[in-house]
């Protein structure tokens, strides 16, 4: 995979957002496979359509991109906020591409997929709304903070300057469907008790580990007093989904292979 960015492409452009579209873009479009199916290239949709940028032509799933210069850091600006949230909690919500790239040395730098339904509202930043004065006085902006997005939904195709392999990306994602929920509420349940079980620090743990996050748990979702009786549920739907094995008397092992 060719890293390097393609400056032929934008010397009639000024705008500095147009540059680094037409980058970024016309990269995707050149050099990226599909993460799902492995096909060689992305198709890019026409300009401005509302939900996508690329489809892939043989398994038909969409992408949007979203490219930042320098580091991606633990969150990313993005849009409207109220649209966004629309995207997010459609069912046509595409799989999400974050893009990092050097302007001055004209390379990508990190590429991370995360699958569509690792998004839940919590993770979209409400900004301040613009000042009256502005010319679009009151329009309200997003960040994704992709920071909060469990480990298991950040997969890395370019890291740090190199490409990763393209079967192992392929074989990531596939696995990560695993942890596939339609339904919003549960989603944000399983997002958040992943969360706590990759925030400890071995691959062994026990319940009694996990109840060390009630009061996290209770924080996120304040309308529910039964937070233990959670935490038994949502580990049995990991241990379901293969991403944890229990051991037996409360101990739970980390099944690595994703």
């Amino acid at each position: 995979m060719d890293l390097r960015l393609n400056n032929k492409l934008i010397s009639e452009y000024h705008s500095g957002s147009q540059k680094a579209r037409v980058l970024t873009e016309s990269w995707v479009e050149e050099h990226l496979f599909c993460p799902r199916c492995g096909n060689e290239h992305l198709r890019h949709f026409q300009n401005n359509r509302p939900v996508a940028d690329f489809i892939c032509p043989f398994c038909n799933n969409q992408y949007e991109l979203k490219s930042k210069q320098g580091k991606l850091g633990a969150k990313i600006a993005d849009g409207a906020y109220d649209t966004f949230i629309e995207r997010i909690t459609s069912n046509e919500n595409p799989d999400f591409l974050f893009m990092s790239y050097s302007i001055k040395k004209m390379y990508v730098t990190d590429l991370i997929m995360i699958p569509k339904f690792f998004f839940i509202p919590d993770i979209i930043e409400k900004r301040a709304p613009l000042s009256k004065t502005a010319r679009r006085a009151g329009w309200t902006g997003c960040n994704i903070l992709i920071g909060q997005i469990p480990l298991q939904g950040r997969i890395d195709i370019i890291n740090n300057g190199k490409e990763v392999g393209r079967e192992s990306v392929i074989e990531r994602v596939a696995l990560s469907q695993n942890l596939s929920i339609d339904n919003l509420h549960a989603r944000g349940w399983l997002m958040d008790i992943l969360t706590c079980v990759n925030a400890i620090p071995t691959d062994i743990f026990s319940l009694s580990d996990m109840y060390r996050f009630e009061a996290y748990l209770f924080d996120r979702h304040p309308g529910n007093n039964n937070v233990r009786p959670k935490i038994r549920q949502q580990l049995q739907l990991l241990r379901d989904r293969e991403v944890i094995e229990f051991l037996g008397k409360g101990k739970y092992r980390k099944i690595k292979r994703i």
